[in-house]
């Protein structure tokens, strides 16, 4: 977790000329949004000005389901903590536990799921304005 907590700042540090540093997730101010999934929380990390793409953390209590979906944009994602299953396309379902990197092309479908017993967490950025579409 502590890798992928670093490379999360470093990322963040060199998108954008001011520094985002969260030094501990159980002391950060997560924050629900109205059209969030019941039990969800998140931390806004970042916007870019000119395109759009932003930068979260996101955590799902435990057995969280999102529906299949898909973005006009890519979507990128690593695992802090818990287990997801991820299932993109036509491809099969993926278990992903901590560290693990999730990339899913603009207007790929995907679904995800927080498997773990406990809440998942992750990093999760788009590369543009976001974004969502239901799968019909």
């Amino acid at each position: 977790m502590k890798l992928a907590a670093s490379l999360i700042v470093c990322t963040l540090a060199f998108a954008q000329s001011a520094a985002v540093v969260i030094p501990d997730l159980a002391k950060a101010k997560w924050t629900r949004e109205a059209n969030d999934p019941p039990g969800a929380e998140s931390i806004f990390l970042r916007q870019d000005e000119k395109t759009g793409g932003m930068d979260l953390l996101v955590r799902y209590a435990a057995g969280q389901k999102l529906a299949p979906h898909w973005h006009g944009v890519n979507e990128r994602m690593i695992l802090l903590e818990g287990k997801v299953t991820v299932k993109v396309g036509e491809g099969g379902e993926t278990t992903l536990t901590p560290g693990a990197f999730t990339f899913v092309p603009a207007r790929e479908p995907h679904r995800l799921s927080c498997v773990s017993e406990t809440r998942c967490t992750f990093y999760i950025a788009w590369d543009g304005k976001l974004d969502s579409h239901k799968v019909q």
